[in-house]
């Protein structure tokens, strides 16, 4: 038997297994697009290279693929139920990442050049407009009675997302510290739109296209909203100290841009003589050579900022449960969920 019809515990069957399902209608979708914006996001997909040839086992995790369908399963409906939701949360989080990467400027993701690097400035735009259009579009066409529904779910999402891009860009502005600086609880506050309200819409979705009642999908795009809170404390930690290899990013990448990070934020927020040492050291406004970013990286570790963004994580984790516990969810879905989120934080790249 396939992934599709058995279910197999452990994180990594999990995103398989949802992926499976998911797949052949993401590759239909794409297969829709002008053919160059159909080359574009099969390389930002992972799917493909810069010459068209293929990439097996490139692609991402398929996180929010997985959410949507354990939404849908939790909700007490069918995998196929989600799929439609599956493929435009996939479609919004590739256009969201092409378009993160030009605001950037960074050249590589996940070991290879991002999609600007590659084709250039225009046509990743454009790979991005195509991919937003093909999500709503996708999610609209979905059967059955909760399509628009759906679709309004999907909008208020992308409008938290864009307000956290909007609130990140604009934490770049600000000092480091002093009456402007750039607070923990903002940072919180920007994360929870920028990189949750697309993890809460992805279980939310499939729980709608599965027909819940409203507590079910507000319940699961709590949760989901939790988790991208943990997700990004994660990804900012793995920023200073992941491993290249795992991470695909040089080693203290996030320090180098001089990057506002919730480890960095927590740590001048401290009260403690390497607070201070780290805030000198970062106030000097130009980048920091390797000698600088592993000083600031032992800086903030002492400060409390690398504990201060685990517990942030774990903090968030426990929330995320406990909007689980709140209504009746099917239960080897739930396990699904349940086994699946912890893996999002404790991941190494």
């Amino acid at each position: 038997m396939t992934l599709s019809t058995t279910r197999r515990t452990g994180a990594p069957h999990i995103l398989d297994r949802c992926r499976e399902l998911v797949r052949p209608a993401l590759v239909e979708a794409v297969g829709r697009l002008h053919p160059w914006h159909a080359e574009t996001a099969a390389f930002s997909l992972g799917w493909r290279g810069t010459g068209g040839e293929p990439l097996p086992g490139s692609q991402g995790k398929g996180v929010r693929q997985a959410l949507a369908v354990l939404g849908a399963e939790a909700a007490g409906g069918s995998a196929a139920d989600a799929v439609p939701g599956a493929v435009a949360v996939e479609l919004i989080h590739t256009f969201s990442l092409i378009h993160d990467d030009i605001m950037d400027g960074d050249e590589t993701r996940r070991r290879r050049p991002t999609l600007w690097k590659a084709y250039g400035t225009g046509p990743a735009v454009l790979a991005g407009d195509a991919l937003f259009a093909l999500a709503v579009s996708t999610l609209a066409e979905a059967p059955g009675d909760a399509s628009p529904a759906a679709v309004r779910h999907l909008a208020r999402a992308l409008g938290d997302l864009v307000h956290g891009q909007a609130q990140d860009l604009l934490f770049e502005t600000r000092p480091w510290s002093g009456p402007g600086a750039v607070l923990p609880h903002e940072y919180r506050a920007m994360a929870t739109h920028k990189t949750g309200s697309l993890l809460g819409c992805a279980a939310a979705l499939g729980a709608a296209l599965a027909g819940a009642p409203a507590a079910t999908v507000e319940a699961l795009d709590l949760a989901g909203r939790h988790v991208g809170v943990a997700f990004q404390a994660v990804d900012d930690l793995l920023g200073i100290w992941g491993d290249p290899l795992e991470t695909g990013k040089p080693v203290h990448s996030d320090l180098r841009r001089l990057k506002k990070t919730y480890p960095v934020l927590a740590a001048l927020s401290a009260d403690h003589p390497a607070a201070r040492r780290l805030d000198a050291l970062l106030s000097r406004d130009r980048p920091l050579d390797d000698r600088a970013a592993r000083r600031a990286a032992d800086l903030i570790d002492e400060s409390g900022g690398r504990a201060a963004a685990l517990g942030e994580a774990h903090e968030h984790l426990a929330a995320a449960r406990s909007c689980l516990d709140r209504v009746p969810l099917a239960r080897p879905a739930r396990e699904d969920l349940l086994t699946l989120i912890p893996y999002l934080v404790d991941r190494t790249g």
